[in-house]
Formats: structure tokens, sequence, C-alpha cells
């Protein structure tokens, strides 16, 4: 099997645990660890598809979406025994996240050809999901938080383009950009790293205009 399909199917995987456990969070019944656990595991790469005019890839293959009903199932069960639900949920987008990087940027290149598709199709496809979980939950979004995280996505989207434009082997292209996503959103995670904030400053008074 290719390693890109792997990472594929781990990328559902997890990006449907995230949702299944912001599911927990909000003490919804099994049919909104479903619903949420779906949404997320496939929303990224279904606006992906979309995007450029490809198939859906859960319509052509409906397993991935048993995968993120049975890992719904399975958090329903056993979300209890996580002590800190919301960093767990953190962690594992994180690993989703540097996943779908590699595989946005894999789908956009062959699709395209172009390396400018690919990274934006990697960022989009690692980014969507959380996104949509954490405006169907009601949880904070990732993107309003001070951590980095689109550009840990575009990080690994980048490294993945620039690696097969190289012409290295797919499996070495998809574990170091896989490795280079995780580790910019890890860090940005364990030591707090940001980009520096915008600061508004007082405006002028129309008088003070010459």
């Amino acid at each position: 099997m290719n390693p890109l399909l792997y990472l594929d199917y781990a990328g559902v995987a997890v990006f449907a645990a995230t949702g299944a456990l912001a599911a927990s969070r909000k003490e919804l019944d099994v049919i909104g660890f479903l619903f949420l656990a779906s949404f997320t595991g496939i929303g990224g790469g279904t606006v992906r598809d979309v995007i450029l005019g490809l198939p859906i890839f859960w319509v052509i293959n409906p397993a991935y979406v048993l995968v993120c009903a049975s890992v719904a199932v399975l958090v329903f069960f056993t979300a209890h025994l996580v002590e800190s639900r919301y960093k767990l949920l953190l962690w594992l987008d994180a690993l989703g996240m540097a996943a779908y990087a590699a595989i946005g940027a894999a789908k956009g290149l062959e699709a395209t050809g172009s390396p400018t598709v690919a990274i934006i199709m990697g960022m989009l496809t690692a980014t969507f999901g959380g996104i949509l979980r954490d405006l169907l939950a009601g949880e904070p979004s990732v993107l309003l938080k001070p951590e980095i995280y689109v550009s840990a996505a575009m990080t690994g989207a980048a490294i993945y383009t620039l690696a097969e434009l190289a012409e290295l082997p797919t499996e070495l292209s998809t574990v170091v950009a896989f490795v280079a996503a995780f580790m910019v959103r890890g860090g940005a995670l364990r030591f707090g790293w940001t980009f520096p904030a915008y600061r508004s400053r007082p405006g002028r008074r129309p008088e003070d205009i010459p």
C-alpha cells in the first residue's frame, strides 16, 4: 500500500478522534459523536477535492466514513478515562494536521502540477477539519489562538512539495513533511511559539491631519 494512503487513513482517524473528544466535552449522545467525528475527519479532504474538481475521496472509498464511525464509538466509551481531554485533543489535532499537510500537498501537486496550489491544498486540508470541528462544537477556534497553527501546516506542505520537486522518494518526502509540521505545531503547544501580534495604535484626530 502507498505510504500516502496509510497516512491518509491515519489523518482521518486522528482528526475524527478530535471531533469525538470535542463531542465528549459537550456531553453529546453517540449520534453527536458520529456527527462531529465524521465532519472533522473528512471535512478538509472534502473541501480540497471540491476545489480541485476531483471525485470526493470518501464517496469513492466509504471506508473513510467507517473509520470515522469506528473512532467515534471507541471514544464514546473511553473518553472518560482521559484526564485532560482538551490537551489530548490539541495534540491529536497536531498529528492530524501534520499528516494532512503532506496528503493535501500530494493531491494538489498530482492534480495540477503547481507547487503553489500544492502548498495551499496542504494548508487547507490540514486546517479546515479542525476549524469546522471548533465551529460546530462551539470551542475556541484554533485560528484565534496565539500559537502557530496554519504556519505549521504550510511548513509541512512546502517541505513535501519541495522534496517532490527535488525528486526525492515519496516515502522520504512524506516522513520529512510530517515530522516538520508536527515539530512546529508541537513546539507551539509546548513552548508557546507565536508570531508578533498586531497592536492597535491611537488614531489621530481629524483636526491634527494636515
